[in-house]
């Protein structure tokens, strides 16, 4: 034991109290027990004389405070040590690590004041996370050009109680990765941050500055120059004005979050020079337009939430043969769309059509190959917001293989298209608080990965077809204030659903309503029109339904991933999802 100069024990299932001598070996330079969510233990009293260059206990249940003598650590390169338990302050000690390189303190429960400028000294300091803990982050900005002599390529600050645009950011013209959500800052962008020589923006990745107060325009440059932008997340601010309007021509963007903040006017057509994005969010925005039909022409787009704006008109038959080909989720609900519903649309929109049970990936910002490279962040799962009878619910993560649909709360007009009973991968579907003619399709009973059916506040009749008793996932059913008749169908999840499916019906009868059926109304066996899938797992995991998808409009309320929000990992049910009860959330980063 004595000669061992590396321990690599990563996600290894341990458990127990890991043994606080290991840290005293005196040749051991590498300690790594990350990710072994049963480990417990303190970092005990170093000694001068340690030579560890790389030590990790993230993600474990490492807790207490971190000693003061971590200082006299004079060798060490990296310290890992997110998602723990660790408390108290935060020492002065830690500027005394000349070496360091990467310092990953986010999501534990650190308090007090902390000088960034403690960090900023550290000459060969590149990655530095101190995301989600309960401190107050200050910058002294007297004699600071003198004590800033790190250049950093990684930088996560969320939750750090900032009230302004970090000054010191003016030197930092290699950052890759810059996350500030979940402060307080207010006012405008800096002018400078446009006006450098190397723009603050030409190298970056990631850009998180969501849930502040910011205000005014977005800056032009922010599409001008952003060359190797994957992620651009401004959500939840206060910005106005319009979108900007000169994305430039080869940009690498995958994800834009513009969501709930108070811009105007169009968008703009230069968005098709976004030729990987997968994911627009402007929603609730003050956004007026017709139905942006040229956004089908990006290949890659999966996710376009236009929700709560001012669209506007009648979604017109596609000019091209091809357009949305991989688009997995829409959500035009609450805008002023009229018409038909899109027919040729449906009839396009082949990746809702198909079904691929297998698959177990989540959709995410970045590859595996890319987070090799950036090991310190994390891929950036994309996630979604959805309304459930009028709570925020947040699903952080989103398997490859789901699909919806939501276009509640317009004015679409006719009949449902049966061809919608082709787009067989849908899990969710909602054309509530329309003004909805003519029967439900049988087809619709072949959509049997369906989780969650809203179509009241229409003005449906006919019968409820008996095909849709085979849909065996169907966790939500809601098809009230309709013109409905007969019986409501038996078996299945159907004898799950209470009276709220089906209130506001006159014309129905039979159980869960208290109005009985003449024994010659009752409704035939189901005819087969697909084969249901009991293979089919969980959608999420562990179903959906906690957060099904609730009654009326607001089916999917909106998408979040750019900031790419995480609760702790000690409570896995609020890890995966959780109801958003303030603006302060916690972050899961990877290592």
């Amino acid at each position: 034991m004595s000669s061992l100069r590396s321990i690599r024990l990563a996600s290894c299932g341990l458990f127990g109290e890991f043994p606080r001598a290991i840290f005293q070996l005196p040749k051991l330079q590498v300690l790594v027990v990350s990710y072994n969510q049963g480990i417990t233990g303190n970092l005990p009293e170093f000694q001068f004389h340690n030579q560890l260059k790389v030590l990790g206990v993230s993600n474990t249940i490492f807790s207490g405070k971190l000693p003061t003598s971590i200082g006299m650590l004079g060798s060490l390169e990296h310290l890992y040590a997110r998602s723990c338990n660790f408390s108290g302050l935060l020492p002065h000690s830690l500027g005394n690590l000349t070496n360091l390189q990467s310092l990953t303190l986010d999501n534990n429960s650190f308090t007090g004041t902390v000088e960034i400028n403690t960090f900023l000294g550290l000459k060969y300091l590149k990655h530095l996370f101190l995301s989600f803990n309960n401190f107050s982050l200050i910058f002294k900005t007297r004699n600071s050009t003198n004590t800033i002599s790190a250049k950093l390529r990684t930088l996560g600050l969320g939750s750090c109680n900032l009230k302004d645009f970090p000054s010191f950011l003016h030197n930092q013209d290699q950052l890759e990765y810059l996350e500030l959500p979940s402060n307080d800052i207010a006012g405008q962008i800096p002018e400078w941050t446009c006006k450098l020589n190397r723009s603050l923006w030409t190298s970056l990745q990631l850009l998180d500055l969501s849930h502040n107060n910011l205000n005014g325009m977005i800056p032009q440059c922010i599409s001008k120059f952003t060359k190797s932008l994957l992620v651009l997340n401004l959500q939840e601010n206060n910005f106005e004005g319009s979108i900007p309007t000169a994305w430039a021509v080869g940009n690498k963007l995958k994800v834009i979050k513009l969501g709930q903040n108070n811009l105007q006017g169009k968008l703009p057509k230069s968005l098709t020079n976004c030729g990987m994005l997968e994911f627009l969010d402007v929603g609730n925005n003050h956004i007026r337009d017709t139905f942006p039909s040229w956004l089908g022409t990006l290949p890659s787009l999966k996710i376009l939430i236009l929700q709560s704006n001012r669209f506007y008109g009648a979604i017109n038959v596609p000019k091209l043969d091809s357009l949305f080909p991989n688009l997995h989720i829409i959500d035009l609900s609450h805008n002023g769309f009229i018409g038909l519903l899109p027919t040729e649309y449906f009839k396009r929109w082949n990746a809702m059509a198909d079904v691929d049970n297998e698959k177990t990936t989540y959709w995410q910002a970045y590859n595996n190959s890319m987070t090799n490279n950036i090991f310190f962040t994390n891929p950036c799962p994309y996630s979604m917001v959805i309304t459930n009878k009028g709570v925020k619910m947040e699903y952080a993560k989103i398997l490859e293989v789901f699909s919806a649909i939501d276009f509640s709360c317009n004015k679409f007009e006719g009949e449902i298209p049966e061809v919608v009973g082709s787009l067989k991968g849908l899990q969710l579907l909602n054309l509530s608080n329309n003004i909805l003619v003519g029967p439900i399709p049988s087809t619709l009973g072949n959509l049997t990965n369906l989780e969650a059916l809203d179509l009241s506040q229409n003005k449906l009749t006919r019968n409820i077809p008996t095909q849709l008793t085979q849909l065996n996932f169907l966790e939500v059913f809601n098809v009230s204030h309709n013109h409905l008749t007969g019986s409501i169908p038996k078996g299945q999840q159907f004898d799950t659903f209470d009276n709220s499916s089906f209130d506001g019906n006159s014309g129905l009868c039979g159980l869960p309503l208290s109005r009985k059926c003449d024994n010659s109304k009752a409704s035939p066996p189901p005819s087969s029109t697909s084969k249901g899938n009991e293979d089919f797992g969980l959608l999420t995991e562990f179903g959906w339904k906690v957060v099904a998808l609730g009654y009326g409009c607001g089916f999917l309320v909106g998408v979040v991933i750019g900031n790419i929000v995480f609760a702790r990992k000690r409570e896995w049910l609020m890890r995966t999802y959780r109801i958003r009860l303030s603006r302060r959330r916690r972050m899961r980063r990877i290592q």
